[in-house]
């Protein structure tokens, strides 16, 4: 691929971008956009991204611009791959360290087994709650703007399909696991259930998205340093 040309973005691109902490996937979105048009003269150009990460969370975003965003379904539907920390024995609203934690549960009573046992009944397809703080459309609203509000936010739940889960890494509160998934699934509701079906409680603490379809953060631009190589140019 050249950077250097407008047409190429113009006619179709897609760029693979490691998003930072607290960036949203339209920060991505919005900055590869502003560079392009001051980079390459570019007056006017389509910029999209295939799936949304939480700002809270790190990893692969895939953004298409031109006429590449014509085939954001094509990325969307791909399965992906979450590296996610989780600390059992506390809940939040969010389910993740977007709000304080508002509960606590016993945990002491976990152990491997009882882990992986657990783990093992989540594989497979099943139907999950989202999380009230999503990107979910609800009335026309985003589910999260109404309980930022502190509005009561009903979700239906979604048929995910979970193929892997596994430990990587096991010291009591904290749970570190893999997680290969189809569209739709939401790690931070899966820290919840993990909890719920653990006789305790969990929030998630870090996630990361490593994987979507072929495709792997290893091969993507940190977005300073895709900047960087346009200014070059």
């Amino acid at each position: 691929m050249d950077y250097s040309r407008a047409d190429t973005y113009m006619e179709g691109a897609f760029l693979l971008i490691d998003k930072p902490l607290k960036w949203t996937s339209f920060d991505v979105v919005n900055k590869i956009r502003k560079t392009l048009c001051q980079q390459l003269g570019i007056r006017k150009i389509k910029v999209g991204h295939a799936g949304t990460l939480d700002p809270l969370a790190t990893g692969l975003v895939i953004i298409c611009t031109g006429g590449a965003t014509k085939k954001i379904s094509r990325f969307q539907e791909m399965e992906k791959t979450y590296e996610a920390e989780i600390q059992l024995g506390a809940t939040t609203p969010s389910f993740d360290l977007e709000t304080m934690v508002d509960r606590v549960y016993p945990w002491e009573h976990i152990n491997l087994p009882l882990v992986e046992e657990v783990l093992a009944e989540f594989k497979g397809e099943h139907e999950q709650l989202p999380p009230v703080f999503s990107a979910k459309s609800v009335h026309g609203k985003r589910a999260y703007e109404s309980a930022r509000r502190g509005e009561t936010v009903e979700l239906l739940p979604v048929r995910i399909h979970i193929s892997k889960l596994e430990i990587t890494h096991f010291a009591l509160p904290h749970l570190s696991v893999r997680v290969e998934c189809s569209k739709g699934t939401y790690i931070r509701a899966l820290a919840r259930d993990l909890g719920i079906a653990l006789g305790s409680g969990a929030h998630l603490t870090g996630l990361r998205r490593t994987v979507i379809g072929p495709y792997q953060v290893k091969n993507a631009f940190a977005p300073d340093n895709f900047f960087n190589k346009l200014k070059l140019l």
